[in-house]
């Protein structure tokens, strides 16, 4: 994947904005070029990666929708790697937006959408058809959702299952397998994988159309 490093069991991302830190993480220079820290215990994602996931589909002009972009910490490791590409950044939560803003006027390559990732249709004059789609939700019905919106993708996706956000007596293995046989009814599901440490009760797919 372009502008992502890994260093000492860790992985960072290319800095666009040289001398900005998004959340506090630690910033690096290698050669002259600066580097962000990608949290694994505040990204899934990143998560995800040093879990074992294959090297995702983002390039430096890719197009992503991110539903579920809270205060933007994930979203502005993404918005490195699609440097000359696109982010939009799909939220519900004004407290949370007002962050994601703040961060996306520097980050020029971010674009903040406050509205309900249930009602795509809100925001479809907004959005474009994306090369990869990205849900990180935690509501009963996270991979109904997704399937909503996958009518911008034209490519690749991931989604982050939460158990406990489904059903909090379930086993978290039922869950994971009655989601995943919902989405193998929409996409060639490519790779699974817990997210323990980093997350409890999670499970990551990673998909394509």
């Amino acid at each position: 994947m372009e502008n992502v490093i890994r260093k000492d069991d860790s992985l960072y991302t290319k800095n666009l904005i040289p001398g900005e830190s998004v959340y506090n993480e630690k910033l690096i220079k290698i050669g002259d070029t600066e580097y962000r820290y990608w949290d694994p215990f505040r990204s899934k994602l990143s998560a995800a990666l040093l879990k074992g996931l294959e090297d995702l589909p983002l390039k430096k002009k890719s197009k992503v929708l991110y539903l579920g972009a809270a205060s933007g910490t994930t979203p502005s490791h993404v918005s490195d790697i699609v440097e000359n590409g696109r982010v939009y950044c799909v939220e519900f939560s004004p407290r949370a937006i007002r962050k994601l803003v703040s961060i996306s006027e520097k980050r020029k390559n971010m674009f903040p959408i406050l509205e309900d990732a249930n009602f795509p249709e809100k925001y479809a004059h907004l959005v474009e058809n994306v090369d990869f789609i990205y849900q990180d939700i935690a509501q009963p019905n996270q991979t109904e959702i997704l399937i909503k919106n996958s009518i911008f993708l034209k490519g690749y996706g991931a989604i982050c299952i939460k158990a406990r956000s489904i059903d909090v007596t379930s086993p978290p293995e039922k869950i994971f397998k009655k989601e995943k046989k919902k989405l193998e009814e929409h996409f060639e599901i490519i790779d699974f994988l817990r997210l323990e440490p980093y997350e409890k009760d999670h499970a990551f797919f990673f998909f394509k159309l």
